[in-house]
């Protein structure tokens, strides 16, 4: 099972006259990083927020945002009589000074600092928002944890099309292979002919034999291409794990272009390098979808 580590989710519920709304947003992190924005009155509840978001997610950097907008009649606010007063006075002597001024209407007024004095939320019961909050943060959770596991059975198609990629190629150069060494001892026998033709020296067998010998170690790949078998199964084995396994994925993509570098420094044939080429493909493209993978 693949998780993404991008996704979104978010719940909404009105209680009597309050609305509360929890997103919860996330991009790609190689660790857990937890962004919050909170109400004022819940500027204690970093630490409580952070405990539920780790229960369901390990890597990514997490943007979750909490709103509270609590219903407001007109007596729930006031004029504050002295500040607006303070700043008439203001506006008098600037109009002695200055000629040119523009004109204030009342909505100009109603924006200045502190003219209009907001209901205090101080002693709002932070125990009793969590309550309601909790259970939103969860549910918008869910439906973030939803989101990314359509999009990591998506990853892991992908992957399973890359690594299926890398089998053929892997079974296109296990059959080359052996060629190689055949085609090079034939090469190097004509080419020995050829040069001795019309001489009195004659072809040791062993000269041949020690120098394709050296050839053949020089070239041997067998060891690259039984690990990349198992790199391939161990892949697919991460990929079907209950547990969403980014990082050793990850891990594993690196041994496989590790493995396939070294086949394609030591083949020494063309048709094989065409199979590397197709091959180190496969695994870059496997390791742009790992970078979303938590």
């Amino acid at each position: 099972m693949l998780l993404s580590m991008t996704g979104y989710g978010d719940a909404r519920q009105v209680c009597d006259d309050t609305v509360y709304h929890v997103e919860v947003r996330a991009v790609n992190n190689r660790y857990l990083k937890l962004n919050t924005r909170l109400p004022d009155c819940f500027s204690g509840l970093e630490s409580a927020v952070e405990k539920v978001v780790r229960e369901t997610i390990s890597r990514g950097t997490i943007n979750v945002t909490i709103k509270r907008s609590v219903g407001r009649s007109a007596s729930d606010f006031s004029f504050a009589g002295e500040i607006l007063g303070s700043y008439l006075k203001q506006w008098d002597d600037l109009r002695e000074s200055m000629t040119q001024l523009p004109v204030i209407n009342a909505g100009d007024l109603l924006q200045l600092p502190g003219v209009v004095a907001e209901p205090d939320e101080s002693n709002v019961d932070v125990d009793v928002e969590w309550k309601q909050a909790e259970p939103l943060l969860r549910e918008a959770l869910q439906k973030f944890d939803s989101f990314r596991h359509h999009e990591g059975e998506s990853m892991a198609e992908d992957l399973r099309s890359q690594m299926s990629q890398i089998s053929e190629q892997v079974k296109l150069v296990s059959e080359r292979a052996p060629l190689v060494v055949t085609q090079y001892r034939d090469r190097i026998l004509e080419r020995v002919k050829s040069l001795l033709e019309g001489t009195d020296v004659e072809l040791q067998s062993s000269d041949v034999i020690r120098e394709v010998s050296q050839f053949a170690d020089r070239c041997d790949i067998n060891e690259e291409i039984i690990r990349l078998d198992s790199h391939l199964k161990q892949f697919e084995k991460f990929i079907a794990s209950e547990q969403s396994e980014g990082k050793r994925l990850d891990f594993l993509s690196q041994e496989l272009n590790r493995e396939v570098n070294t086949i394609g420094s030591k083949a020494n044939d063309v048709e094989i390098a065409h199979c590397v080429v197709e091959m180190k493909a496969a695994v870059e493209k496997m390791r742009e979808v790992l970078q979303n993978v938590e």
